[in-house]
């Protein structure tokens, strides 16, 4: 009969464990944002000589899956579950049903919490992306010290700055980089900064712990939006991609074939982009040479975790495993100017104020300026590169990037969920620069990682149950044997597929049709055969659909929140509130596609806060005053327009703010003190509802939540449009 036994706060299965010196090291490294054959031993141009090293003294998996995206992936890989499974079906904000709260939940571990009861030291380093909370002031239950690792540095929230990034921490402090008493590099590069916290805590591990096994995951942001990088990284690469979209494809498919990555029958998939279209044809080669650029940076840090682990006598029986997030990434960020990043030459002087050292930056993924006073740019007179600029790299060279596939992140095509697996560990696999064709999902490596550590998956987290791991040990995969799996199962954003053997049933959207593809004669998903193999479609299709139900896939459109046509909001057109009130979502303004006019009386005059807020970082809108200005501010996803007033004059008894389809508009005691045209109406209904005084939950605009009014507010009127 099997026993329990209580362990800090994990209830384990107590099973034979294996001693100290029989447990590998293990190291987890991934990347952000790269498409599948960016690396020169996935067929790639770029130069990544630590990573193709290791591909020659290990094993290279060619039909690895990743999630799609950003955040279920992480959410995947450190759990062992499918992402709803976790609680993050979508990204970080929480849309009402548990497959998509945002948070990983508490029906799950991390493998963190797994391996530390069974004796290794665990550390963390880089994007952790798998919570709402990413504020100083927490709460910070999911961050990774409270998640199973002993040590931490990196950044909670997803993107930013690799100048500055937003939300850096060190074990469950935030810090600004300019203000670290530890860390004082001479110019500081994110993705430097991780290398050398990895490196840092794998020598402080030796020299305390010597006979004690690490699990260590690293998390890069490269080479994630913006396009960053240092600037003789970038030199290196001058030129290399002048031939454009069409002939970089071309010679990496060709690569492809020759080194057996792919079938040569498969056919190469659509050209995205015609490079004889292309204006900025400069920028655009710019782009490419600073992926590459950012790509270069993060091998030789690889190159330097793998140093480290020769010079401690670990690197002969530690596993390494290097996969990708998603696809390559064809949104458009920054690739247009707006209000808040415009399309300008850099200023010859800065036009901003500065910031301070230990200040932190705001504004979320997307900073409005540097520390040093310039504003941050995007368009094509933005050049990237520096910290000044915010831009994405585009479709057509994530075309190239995720050669000969389909799609991009977001899509769960192959183009969207192929990654490369290079699992390197001298000691555990004999198959040294062999190909591995057997599919397999990045859920595999909490599977994997039980395995080899001879650790024990527990039954409950916290007194409650928790979900069983979905994933398979990739260990038979190893020693060149067969690993027994019925199904892999995605959706992400509506788009939803499942693989058994060498079939594939995906589908575009909810509504979108099932297509019906043979891996096996057509990975570049180029022959739909749904018409000719209509029972199989309907086959496969329940399978799915039994799987969306028991993983919390479902309501269909959860990723949406209660934004759908079946939410219950409120139908009211008018609202009264008082000067405190907080209403939920439920309860708030129906602002969708609506306009608004709002009017706050004030009893007390303040300088500075949160007058009204709803929504938050995705969409919504404010009023607040900072240093005794007002603003109006209506945020839509990444598009947002600000109006400001200058220093008031006089002590406001109601200040007033419209938004309709014809303008914005910002009033005082009845005079329109500054408007503009149009921008938009709120597409969607916010996720957070709405409060008067203050703003805690998402942060709308450029302040530090909660923000609250320094002021006394006596009341509030809102008047939806008809």
């Amino acid at each position: 009969m099997k026993r329990f036994v209580s362990l800090a706060v994990l209830v384990l299965l107590v099973t034979p464990r294996l001693d100290a010196a029989d447990q590998p090291n293990i190291v987890v490294i991934l990347s952000d944002d790269m498409g599948w054959s960016d690396l020169g031993c996935y067929g790639g141009e770029l130069e990544t000589p630590n990573l193709d090293a290791l591909a020659k003294g290990g094993l290279r998996f060619t039909q690895f899956y990743n999630t799609a995206r950003c955040c279920p992936t992480r959410a995947s890989l450190l759990t062992g579950l499918y992402p709803h499974q976790a609680g993050v079906g979508h990204m970080m904000e929480d849309r009402g049903h548990s497959g998509y709260r945002g948070d990983l939940n508490d029906s799950c571990v991390t493998t963190a919490e797994v391996l530390k009861p069974a004796g290794y030291g665990t550390y963390a380093v880089g994007k952790w992306h798998v919570t709402k909370h990413a504020k100083p002031e927490g709460p910070k239950f999911n961050w990774p010290v409270n998640r199973g690792f002993d040590h931490y540095y990196g950044t909670i929230h997803g993107a930013g700055s690799f100048f500055d990034p937003s939300s850096l921490t060190r074990d469950d402090s935030q810090i600004s980089p300019f203000a670290d008493p530890e860390y004082k590099p001479e110019t500081y590069y994110y993705t430097n900064a991780i290398t050398d916290h990895a490196v840092k805590f794998i020598n402080e591990h030796d020299k305390a712990t010597p006979d004690k096994p690490l699990f260590m995951y690293v998390a890069h942001t490269c080479a994630h939006w913006p396009m960053h990088a240092l600037p003789e990284d970038i030199e290196r690469f001058k030129g290399k991609f002048d031939t454009g979209y069409g002939l970089a494809r071309e010679a990496r498919y060709e690569r492809l074939k020759k080194m057996g990555m792919i079938d040569p029958n498969w056919e190469l998939s659509p050209q995205a982009k015609d490079w004889d279209d292309v204006e900025a044809v400069e920028w655009e080669k710019r782009c490419m040479e600073v992926y590459a650029a950012m790509i270069y940076r993060m091998d030789a840090g690889i190159g330097e975790i793998v140093t480290s682990l020769k010079d401690t006598g670990r690197l002969d029986d530690t596993l390494i495993l290097f996969m990708q997030d998603n696809g390559g990434c064809a949104e458009d960020m920054g690739r247009k100017g707006n209000e808040s990043h415009p399309d300008i030459p850099r200023p010859e002087k800065p036009t901003l104020p500065p910031i301070a050292a230990a200040d932190f930056i705001n504004g979320g993924s997307v900073p409005n300026q540097t520390r040093d006073g310039y504003p941050v740019r995007m368009g094509t007179n933005a050049m990237p590169g520096p910290a000044d600029t915010y831009v994405g790299y585009g479709e057509g060279w994530a075309n190239v990037s995720n050669t000969p596939f389909r799609l991009y992140k977001h899509y769960v095509h192959e183009g969207g969920i192929s990654t490369p697996l290079i699992a390197h560990w001298p000691k555990g696999i004999n198959r040294h620069g062999e190909l591995e064709k057997q599919p397999g999902h990045l859920i595999d490596v909490m599977a994997t990682c039980v395995d080899i550590a001879g650790a024990t998956y527990p039954m409950e987290r916290n007194g409650k149950k928790i979900t069983p791991a979905e994933g398979r040990s990739l260990v038979p995969a190893f020693k060149g044997e067969t690993i027994d799996r019925e199904a892999i199962y995605w959706e992400h954003e509506g788009n939803r597929a499942i693989r058994v053997g060498d079939w594939k049933l995906v589908a575009t959207s909810e509504k979108g049709a099932w297509e019906l593809y043979d891996l096996a004669k057509d990975r570049t998903e180029m022959h739909d055969l749904a018409n000719k193999h209509p029972e199989k479609v309907k086959e496969l299709a329940a399978k799915w659909d039994a799987y969306a139900k028991r993983a919390n896939v479902l309501p269909y459109g959860g990723w949406r929140g209660n934004s759908d046509a079946s939410a219950s909001f409120s139908k009211k057109r008018r609202f009264s509130l008082d000067g405190d009130a907080a209403l939920s979502r439920e309860q708030s303004p129906n602002i969708a596609k609506r306009g608004f006019t709002v009017a706050v009386t004030i009893v007390k005059p303040g300088r500075n806060g949160v007058l009204v807020s709803q929504g938050g970082a995705a969409r919504g809108w404010v009023l607040y005053q900072q240093d005794g200005t007002v603003n109006f501010l209506v945020r839509n996803k990444d598009r947002t327009r600000l109006l400001s007033s200058a220093p008031l004059a006089a002590e406001p008894k109601t200040i007033s703010a419209t938004l309709s389809k014809q303008q914005l508009a910002l009033s005082v005691d009845g005079k329109t003190l500054v408007a503009s045209p149009a921008f938009e109406l709120v597409g969607e209904m916010p996720v957070d509802g709405l409060e008067v005084g203050r703003d805690t939950k998402g942060v709308i605009g450029d302040y530090a939540g909660p923000f609250p009014f320094d002021g006394k507010i006596e009341s509030v009127a809102i008047e939806l449009a008809r």
